[in-house]
């Protein structure tokens, strides 16, 4: 299990992951114009995780291989939770074959698949965003739904 703020996770053995605290800047500000504040990151990958990566996983989708699974929760600044981008409710759990497409991923590479699914918890506005390897997609998504299933997210 891994947990810090505000969210914990039980994951497989041999998983690599990190939660951390990203800093807003002045693109990243509160619709509002509100001060920075931190926000939680988690990525979570059945691969060793390159130490230097993007909040979305940038620097970690380029070394994917065809039984890789990468999963990202991306909190956004809280007064967001109530707009209609985070109006879904909740992990969108389960994940289906159909939710992952090439063009789901920030930016496309060959083999692999994304999907983003943005919603609130806890009063928190959230972006999950999965990349798994195409040649694996029904496996994956039954390790990611599980991993998923899993996952509490608290207030803060």
């Amino acid at each position: 299990m891994i947990h810090g703020g505000g969210i914990s996770v039980d994951l497989p053995d041999g998983w690599d992951a990190e939660i951390y605290r990203r800093f807003a800047n002045a693109a990243m500000l509160a619709s509002d114009g509100s001060a920075e504040q931190t926000n939680a990151v988690l990525h979570a990958a059945n691969f060793a995780l390159p130490a230097d990566r993007g909040d979305f996983g940038s620097g970690a989708v380029e070394v994917m291989r065809a039984s890789d699974l990468l999963i990202v929760l991306f909190e956004y600044n809280a007064v967001d939770a109530g707009k209609a981008l985070f109006d879904a409710a909740g992990l969108p759990l389960p994940l289906v074959s159909s939710d992952f497409d090439a063009n789901g991923m920030q930016r496309p590479l060959p083999g692999l698949l994304g999907t983003q699914h943005f919603f609130e918890a806890e009063g928190r506005a959230w972006c999950l965003y999965v990349v798994l390897a195409e040649a694996n997609r029904d496996t994956l998504i039954a390790t990611a739904n599980e991993i998923l299933a899993s996952m509490e997210i608290f207030p803060e």
